[in-house]
């Protein structure tokens, strides 16, 4: 195993890791809305959220060697299943051709009061 661990990704919040390599698998921790730079929570609306959570996400799995195109499934936890369609339009976005597996959950709460989390399992 080996731990992945990048500045241009937010600190874990935890005793956690960033991500973990394991043979050609790279599992990424949950995500939320924190800045990289200043280690905040940045709030803002579902939007804001969601590309600062798949921004994390790109940055990570960069350090590992990897892009999105090495995504093989995300789960995606939201505080509120009507912002499904407005995520749905963003996560495309960033998921063109390559479209991985994908399980989206509804909680009742997020670290942060975040309004979504992303977890992601890649590989080569």
């Amino acid at each position: 195993m080996q731990i992945i661990q990048t500045e241009k990704a937010p600190q874990a919040i935890g005793p956690y890791s960033q991500a973990i390599k394991y043979e050609n698998l790279v599992f990424i921790s949950g995500q939320i809305a924190i800045d990289p730079a200043t280690n905040q929570f940045i709030g803002g609306d579902i939007k804001e959220q969601t590309v600062r959570v798949l921004e994390n996400i790109k940055a990570i799995l960069e350090e590992a060697g990897l892009n999105l195109n090495h995504v093989i499934k995300t789960t995606i936890y939201l505080k509120n299943l009507e912002d499904f369609q407005t995520v749905n339009q963003i996560y495309g976005e960033y998921f063109k051709e390559h479209k991985p597996a994908r399980a989206t959950v509804e909680v009742s709460r997020l670290p942060k009061d975040a309004l979504i989390e992303i977890e992601v399992i890649a590989g080569l």
